[in-house]
């Protein structure tokens, strides 16, 4: 198990390898496995990206993000355009359902709601605003539509688990609850937490993943 040092060095290690992030703007605290960023950076995507990326160093329990957005007198639009460029991309994305979906914007704030039919329409919404210039943060409050859950649905479930990485699924536990999702059990990392949520959500008729699992080294 890495001490809270070596941790520390890893995720400083892995923001620095990453092109996409400024490192030199981001600070790093580790107690107990528990990763803490803090910091001011320049768009809402190297935000976003900094969190990937420090979710996938091994010994990483757990992230808290204490990053903020600041613009550059560049970056700065106004909310109409903000709005219509949303807009716009939704429209040239085939896996949004535009018509579906409402968009509100205030002082560089997007706000979307609406309905659709699985979690990955959900988040390819809140990833075509995040790289968008001038947008400073996202509030999802999209839902999934409810519809009927299969019989078999936590075996088909665990089966998918399963085919993914067989060694975590062991340790897995699945349970079904009308149309939510309970997973309970341990991982050997946060990227594989992530990944076994990721699984529960592609099941038909599921609205809404509780993520239980616990980190175990």
């Amino acid at each position: 198990m890495k001490s809270d040092a070596q941790l520390k060095k890893d995720v400083e290690a892995e923001l620095e390898w990453d092109p996409s992030i400024n490192a030199a703007e981001v600070g790093v605290a580790v107690k107990d496995g528990v990763v803490t960023l803090s910091g001011h950076l320049n768009t809402l995507a190297e935000k976003h990206e900094v969190e990937k990326v420090v979710q996938r160093v091994a010994g990483v329990r757990a992230v808290a993000v204490e990053l903020d957005v600041k613009l550059t007198a560049g970056s700065a639009r106004s909310d109409s355009e903000i709005a219509h460029a949303v807009e716009t991309a939704f429209k040239w994305h085939s896996s949004v359902p535009a018509n579906r979906i409402q968009v509100k914007v205030e002082k560089g704030w997007v706000t979307l709601a609406g309905e659709v039919d699985w979690e990955y329409q959900r988040a390819a919404a809140a990833n075509l605003v995040r790289p968008l210039i001038g947008v400073m943060g996202i509030d999802n409050n999209i839902v999934l539509k409810r519809r009927t859950t299969p019989d078999n649905i936590e075996k088909r479930i665990r089966d998918a688990l399963t085919r993914q990485a067989e060694r975590e699924a062991k340790g897995i536990e699945v349970q079904v609850l009308d149309s939510t999702v309970v997973l309970r059990g341990s991982v050997h990392s946060l990227a594989e937490r992530v990944a076994a949520q990721g699984a529960a959500w592609s099941a038909p008729g599921i609205t809404r993943v509780d993520n239980e699992l616990r980190i175990s080294p």
